[in-house]
């Protein structure tokens, strides 16, 4: 290659694309997923909780496959145990295929960490990755380890779901009544290492709701995310949020309600049901779990917009705040 000279020489630091924190986790997705290769035998790609694929015609099964990281300084910090590591890691995959009311089956486990790191934090990693795929039939069927600058578990998963039956962000309606499990906020005095995956609530839900995610990025944020896929909007009641002990417990001087609004790793299901089946729906839950589900808002036709009510009363606008890497 012909030698340029120093003058016309541009250093990597003044190109001018943008990066990642310009454009965010989300813009990053889109940009990428514009040109991924494509098949006939995928049902739903880049986007959702997973994606879903179908193995062939006579399929009575779609898989669904998904991954996720957790890495240090960023999920979790240098004193946490290194079975909750593992539980975490592990179960933020299973939730994530919760959300689309499949079963899980099987993970692939790829770990990353600097050379230096006791072999039994290791094992206290897979310890705890161990313990949760029993609790619900998983296995673990390989991966990979190489060495790097920090720990790194990056789990990839695999589930099922009966032919066409998976549920996806993007199936609300307007008129469709806005549910979630358990309570909200308060994550980072510890819940976020306790991750309680919502598998057999998602199977469950696969025969009721019309759409649904989990909330990992916060209510707020994975609202957001639901309500832009299906096209939508919705009208969020704030006092009846189920706000949980640890979001009241919180000392920074914010109010539990956007602790339970913003704070994420709650990995509860956010789902809608149609408003006809409203009744029939909390006698079947009642009947089948003691887990508490909260009816919190309406879907709306008011596209993308979040009003949220308090006490029957318009207030504001609920903003676009949630965890976003990169930020």
């Amino acid at each position: 290659m012909k030698n340029l000279p120093e003058d016309k020489l541009t250093p990597a630091a003044a190109c001018t694309s943008p990066t990642l924190r310009d454009i965010g986790e989300l813009g990053a997705i889109e940009r990428i997923t514009r040109s991924l290769p494509n098949r006939q035998d995928v049902v739903v790609g880049a986007g959702d909780d997973c994606a879903i694929v179908r193995t062939g015609s006579s399929a009575t099964e779609d898989l669904v496959l998904t991954s996720d990281p957790v890495i240090a300084d960023v999920h979790f910090t240098a004193d946490a145990a290194p079975e909750s590591i593992g539980h975490k890691a592990l179960g933020r995959v299973l939730s994530d295929i919760a959300a689309m009311g499949a079963a899980p089956r099987w993970v692939l486990v790829d770990i990353v960490s600097p050379g230096d790191t006791p072999i039994d934090v290791i094992d206290g990693i897979y310890r705890g990755m161990g313990r949760l795929a029993s609790e619900f039939s998983v296995a673990i069927v390989g991966g990979d380890m190489a060495e790097g600058g920090s720990l790194e578990i990056h789990v990839f998963g695999v589930g099922s779901v009966p032919t066409g039956k998976g549920l996806l962000r993007s199936t609300a309606n307007a008129g469709d009544l806005l549910f979630v499990t358990g309570n909200l906020g308060g994550s980072a005095l510890g819940r976020h290492l306790q991750v309680e995956p919502r598998i057999d609530e998602g199977v469950f839900l696969r025969n009721w709701a019309s759409a649904m995610i989990d909330v990992s990025d916060g209510l707020a944020s994975d609202l957001r995310h639901l309500i832009e896929m299906s096209g939508v909007g919705c009208d969020l009641e704030l006092e009846k949020l189920p706000i949980s002990d640890a979001a009241e417990d919180m000392s920074d001087g914010r109010l539990a309600v956007e602790h339970a609004l913003y704070d994420g790793e709650d990995f509860e299901l956010l789902f809608t049901i149609p408003v006809e089946r409203r009744d029939e729906f909390s006698a079947a839950w009642k009947n089948e779990f003691d887990l508490l589900c909260t009816q919190i808002g309406t879907i709306t036709s008011n596209k993308e917009i979040i009003r949220s009510l308090n006490d029957g009363r318009d207030a504001t606008i609920i903003e676009k705040r949630g965890y976003r890497h990169f930020a």
